[in-house]
């Protein structure tokens, strides 16, 4: 059966490459001027899921300006929990006293929305939107307040990014069963409390972001902003069961629990991972190299531009024990060892690995 491996789209490669430059941020110039604010109350320092605060706020804005947002959804993205939140406690600005502070910075528009996203019930509206109960109109009606449909469409992206950004298997089993959680005590539980865990990736994430995606289909809120470069431009949905057995199988040849001598078992069970979750670049990228390894370079050319394609659809990574620049870096020398039918036999070798320009 022919694994759907996608075609590598040159326009989307290129502005992943330019938010590769640590530097993109500053470069922004709708995000730039507020930069030093955020970092100035010591986001770098706080922990953060996979990492610290700063990295998740840069990595949801990442995302947001690879999917070509506009500045206020880009803005949202950098200070969208700076209020704090039901699912934070970190308050960086005091929504009782800093508010004009910060619309000074950022425009009414911006701050509008943060202060939104901060104070209406995330997992209220989650559960609305995942459940199609958004009115005809694009609105959606919480408890307290109703959602006009920019505001649904610009909560609907950002909540696609931050959970992308974010979630590992920490995560999944600490918010069991989000949006509707369930309260699991440590103490029985412990094992799954220790941080960061295996850090494997999430087995059920994928598939609420790809039905996030699809609600941005509705025909109030299609053309409200850029759709997403995620499962077909949010046109396809990833099933549960499937993004499950995929991440399994996955992590069966990560952790290898298969033959060590030949790679016959890993190369069928990533190719069904493909074929089960073609979506993410992780399990791609591995099946290029054990292509290269066995000479299949043209199949390994093909899995390699797929890899780089997801990876430039996402912004982050979906395997988090690596960050998502690393993922792109080794992935373009499989692609590019796959174009000059030119891989090293000697394991030592790998080491010596370097990007020529001509494969940039």
């Amino acid at each position: 059966m022919k694994l759907p491996l996608q075609a590598l789209d040159p326009e989307l490669f290129a502005r992943a490459q330019h938010l590769l430059d640590d530097e993109w941020l500053a470069q922004d110039a709708d995000l730039a001027p507020v930069l030093p604010i955020v970092l100035a109350r010591g986001v770098g320092q706080d922990w953060h899921k996979a990492g610290t605060f700063r990295h998740h706020l840069v990595g949801v804005t990442r995302t947001l300006a690879l999917w070509q947002q506009p500045r206020e959804v880009r803005l949202l993205g950098l200070l969208h929990s700076v209020y704090g939140n039901a699912f934070v406690d970190l308050v960086k600005f005091d929504a009782a006293t800093e508010r004009a502070r910060l619309r000074e910075v950022v425009g009414e528009r911006a701050e509008e929305l943060v202060y939104l996203f901060c104070t209406a019930s995330r997992t209220q509206f989650t559960q609305k939107v995942l459940a199609g109960q958004i009115e005809a109109d694009g609105s959606v009606l919480l408890d307290d307040r109703r959602l006009a449909p920019d505001v649904v469409a610009a909560f609907t992206v950002v909540s696609m990014a931050d959970s992308c950004e974010q979630w590992f298997s920490w995560q999944e089993d600490i918010f069991s069963g989000f949006p509707f959680l369930h309260q699991t005590q440590q103490e029985v539980h412990w094992s799954a409390a220790l941080w960061p865990g295996p850090m494997r990736p999430p087995s059920r994430m994928y598939a609420q972001i790809s039905r996030l995606g699809a609600a941005l289909q509705h025909p109030a809120l299609q053309a409200l902003l850029p759709t997403p470069p995620v499962f077909d431009y949010c046109r396809r949905q990833l099933p549960e069961d499937d993004e499950a057995a995929a991440m399994a199988l996955y992590w069966s040849v990560v952790q290898q629990q298969h033959p060590l001598v030949q790679p016959q078992a890993a190369i069928a069970a990533l190719e069904q991972v493909v074929r089960l979750n073609p979506w993410v670049g992780e399990p791609q990228m591995l099946l290029a190299h054990l292509y290269l390894i066995g000479g299949r370079h043209a199949e390994a050319r093909a899995a390699a531009d797929s890899a780089l394609q997801c990876y430039s659809s996402w912004g982050n990574a979906w395997d988090k024990r690596v960050q998502w620049d690393a993922w792109v870096a080794w992935a373009r020398l499989l692609r590019q060892g796959a174009m000059a039918g030119d891989w090293p036999v000697r394991l030592d070798k790998l080491n010596n690995l370097a990007l020529r320009s001509e494969a940039a």
